[in-house]
């Protein structure tokens, strides 16, 4: 089977990026069907997409290989209770609802494989990195079949569950923080006195640049930033201001944050 049959109950940014994605990958559009909560989500994104999109989640889950819970934490219960009866323990539900146990699926879904996942918003360019961990029915074909879908929109890496918050926190957060770098480098370097089309150009650059070494090379973050950072010189300069003013702890108490944040989503 080269290309299992995928539902995707939830029509938000993220379902409608792993559909894009899955299409890209080779996908053929009789394979994906996508469920909508509103008419007009469900009218757009079946004209965007090209793909059968419904506004019934149990009809759309019934007889797919993949499952895919794409809705928010909060909307789950009321999803489970929509498809209780349309999933069985041929398929495989594969959620990406931030924080929700496999547990929860479980109780909904007795004997179903469930697979949680974590992906990040990279996945727009396939450029994703996803966590992913198997609930208690979950076999070595589900988790085969869950990465063979989320490869569509970039890497997986295996974890045990209860490293999954943490995750939400790094990879599914991180986007963030480092979009939020990029707003503060290129406010800085525009009152430096550069135009803002240099600076935005030179700070997309530089971070593309810097994460595309990141991932290029066998050595870590430390070795890359010793090789950049002369003694005396301006990075040293800059290094020494953001560890005076406790660069890293803001970072550690930013990432506490997000995963005490995902634990309180998923009711933990």
């Amino acid at each position: 089977m080269e290309h299992p049959s995928v539902a995707v109950l939830g029509a938000g940014a993220m379902g409608e990026v792993l559909v894009g994605g899955l299409l890209r990958a080779g996908w053929r559009p009789d394979d994906l069907v996508l469920a909508a909560r509103r008419e007009e989500r469900r009218a757009e994104v079946e004209e965007t997409l090209g793909v059968t999109a419904t506004l019934d989640a149990a009809g759309a889950a019934a007889g797919r290989d993949v499952v895919v819970v794409a809705v928010k934490p909060a909307d789950v219960p009321t999803l489970l209770g929509q498809v209780a009866g349309a999933v069985t323990g041929s398929q495989t539900v594969l959620s990406m609802a931030a924080g929700v146990p496999t547990t929860r699926f479980e109780d909904a879904l007795p004997g179903v494989p469930v697979v949680r996942a974590m992906p990040n918003t990279p996945a727009q360019i396939d450029q994703a990195i996803t966590a992913l961990c198997g609930g208690a029915h979950a076999t070595e074909d589900s988790l085969v079949l869950a990465e063979r879908v989320l490869s569509a929109v970039g890497s997986t890496i295996r974890l045990d569950e209860h490293h999954l918050d943490a995750v939400t926190a790094v990879s599914g957060t991180g986007p963030a923080y480092l979009f939020l770098l990029a707003e503060a480098l290129t406010e800085a370097a525009i009152r430096e006195g550069l135009p803002r089309h240099a600076a935005e150009r030179l700070v997309r650059h530089t971070m593309r640049g810097a994460g595309m070494l990141l991932t290029a090379v066998d050595e870590g973050p430390r070795y890359l930033r010793a090789q950049v950072t002369s003694p005396g010189g301006t990075t040293a300069a800059a290094v020494h201001v953001l560890e005076e003013r406790g660069f890293r702890a803001l970072v550690e108490d930013a990432v506490r944050a997000a995963a005490s944040r995902a634990r309180e989503m998923g009711g933990g």
